[in-house]
């Protein structure tokens, strides 16, 4: 029995969360060696109006036990953004040390990138983004604020033991799958934190020669993801480089629909977190046209996390098969399927065993 926490929060988060558990239930329902106890949980924007806080103060403690967690979108017109993700999803984060975030990107069959010299076989890479330092530290002040001497300080936090241990996660990733391995950073400006961070490549990498490194500035390696995606297999990245090169790259392979997302506990002392890299996009809410896929391509790595990466295959092969059809794969991606329509299609493909 594996015990999932879900927090399906704002704007269509609920909608594709919904898609997520469909497909959950299902693998339950055709494996008897697999099941699932789901605890839903409220919070987001409208527990914050009503309660003053995104999540309890003992939130964490309440979830600490459980093997997984699903997670909708986060964020609101009615509450400043800051509170709504530093409150919630950075809580998890940075409280369940959840240091790896795991964000790959592959163009589909069926899909067409807004880059339309790329096909299939292209743009297939897996980004590495660390996930508990760096500018998201929460480190920093406003001094004299509300004054014309207004200044704010925003502190990015890099450890050797933090540096360290997500670049030797993603050297592990590309040993093991056999891909070259390029680090992501900006030691030329960042003369203190981006020489670290190019200081503990260069130690780890010692212990990996047998795989291929490549080093590029964060304003090169977003030219090259345009100009010649097929250059990048596995990424590492510090937390804001990568968080702005995968919503590039999620534009790249169809938009931020298509792309999945984990943050990993990889220790598993604490539960690991599943999300599809998109927003909340309010002004879509409740129109049931939102993309399931970035979601349950999510649910697909937490097949994985759990054991079953079978199923984590079957799911993934289940997406690809769907969209080859415009009648099961939604607007956003040349389609005409809404976000039920689209699910009924994965869950078909599942049921039947086609994938």
């Amino acid at each position: 029995m594996h015990r999932i926490a879900v927090i399906a929060g704002d704007g269509v988060g609920p909608e594709v969360v919904a898609q997520s558990c469909r497909v959950l239930d299902l693998v339950a329902s055709q494996d008897p060696a697999v099941s699932f106890e789901f605890t839903e949980l409220p919070w987001g924007t409208e527990h914050y109006l009503t309660t003053g806080e995104m999540m309890p103060q003992d939130g964490l403690d309440l979830i600490r036990d459980h093997d997984a967690i699903l997670f909708g979108a986060v964020g609101s017109p009615k509450v400043k953004d800051y509170v709504t993700l530093r409150d919630l999803l950075l809580r998890l984060r940075f409280g369940f040390d959840q240091f790896v975030n795991l964000r790959p990107l592959r163009l589909l069959p069926g899909v067409r990138s807004e880059l339309s010299r790329w096909g299939v076989g292209d743009i297939d890479m897996t980004f590495v983004r660390e996930g508990t330092e760096g500018e998201y530290a929460g480190l920093g002040d406003r001094l004299y604020p509300g004054t014309d001497r207004e200044v704010a300080l925003q502190t990015a936090s890099f450890s050797r033991f933090g540096t360290e241990r997500v670049i030797r996660w993603a050297f592990e990733l590309a040993r093991a799958e056999g891909k070259r391995l390029t680090s992501v950073s900006k030691a030329n400006s960042l003369q203190y934190s981006g020489a670290l961070w190019d200081e503990v490549f260069a130690d780890v990498a010692a212990d990996y020669p047998d795989v291929e490194t490549e080093e590029l500035l964060v304003d090169a390696a977003a030219m090259f993801m345009v100009r010649d995606p097929r250059r990048f297999q596995v990424v590492v990245a510090s937390n804001l480089f990568a968080d702005i090169l995968t919503d590039l790259g999620a534009a790249l392979i169809g938009g931020m629909g298509m792309a999945p997302s984990a943050s990993l506990n990889p220790d598993r002392r604490f539960p690991s977190t599943f999300e599809p890299i998109h927003g909340s996009a309010p002004d879509i809410r409740g129109a049931g046209v939102v993309n399931p896929v970035g979601s349950i391509a999510s649910t697909a790595l937490m097949l994985d996390h759990l054991g079953h990466r079978e199923w984590g295959d079957r799911v993934r092969a289940a997406i690809a098969m769907s969209l080859l059809d415009p009648a099961t794969r939604t607007v956003d991606v040349g389609g005409r399927a809404g976000t039920e329509a689209a699910g009924d299609a994965i869950l078909a493909l599942l049921a039947d065993g086609r994938s």
